[in-house]
């Protein structure tokens, strides 16, 4: 399978779109998930509140990480949605299609990070060179536009210009070693669905299902 390098400091301004600005409607598959998972306004609050981000202070660690044990405890297993800005989607690659035929795919690097950490689908197993996690490519596929006119979803890609929605369901912690020293650590997750979609239109472009 594919892989992809994540730049982990690099995405970690990523910000959320508030779920009442999904513009457009989107595939009934897709929307059945959405309106029964929890919304999540802040990935990095969210982030924060399930991995334990305790800080230094002293006395402080302990009641934070039963808090954070409490809170993973409460919310694994459980259904939440969020929606990525199109100008942080940065893990947003053309795939391949066929010219003479009706489908293209959009590769997506299914890591989000936000604050000192990260969702991903599935746990990475390890890191580069630069200390950054490994993730395969989540391959999301759509129609091709009508005229065959994959320059301008290439352009929309290259500028920033498509949103991503995620339903996904929290399985539990994941680390790896930190070059220099200490750890990385993010939440595993299942994503159970992924859209697509143009950023100013709400226009669907392409969709995964996970079965």
């Amino acid at each position: 399978a594919e892989r992809t390098t994540v730049l982990f400091r690099a995405l970690a301004l990523i910000s959320l779109v508030a779920p009442a600005l999904a513009s457009a409607d989107v595939d009934p598959k897709f929307a059945s998930l959405r309106d029964k998972a929890e919304a999540v306004p802040s990935l990095g609050a969210f982030l924060d509140k399930y991995v334990g981000d305790c800080g230094t202070e002293p006395g402080t660690s302990g009641e934070c990480q039963k808090n954070a044990a409490t809170y993973r405890a409460a919310q694994t297993g459980r259904k939440f949605y969020m929606i990525i800005s199109e100008d942080q989607g940065t893990n947003l690659s053309m795939g391949p299609y066929n010219p003479n035929g009706d489908q293209m795919t959009i590769h997506l690097t299914p890591f989000f990070a936000g604050s000192n950490s990260a969702v991903s689908h599935g746990a990475p197993s390890k890191t580069d060179a630069n200390g950054n996690p490994i993730m395969p490519y989540l391959p999301i596929t759509g129609p091709i536009p009508q005229l065959g006119n994959m320059t301008m979803i290439t352009r929309m890609l290259n500028s920033r210009q498509m949103r991503v929605q995620v339903v996904f369901t929290p399985q539990g912690l994941w680390t790896l070693p930190k070059k220099g020293g200490g750890k990385i650590t993010g939440v595993k997750t299942r994503f159970d669905a992924v859209v697509i979609t143009v950023g100013r239109t709400g226009e669907q472009i392409a969709l995964w299902v996970n079965k």
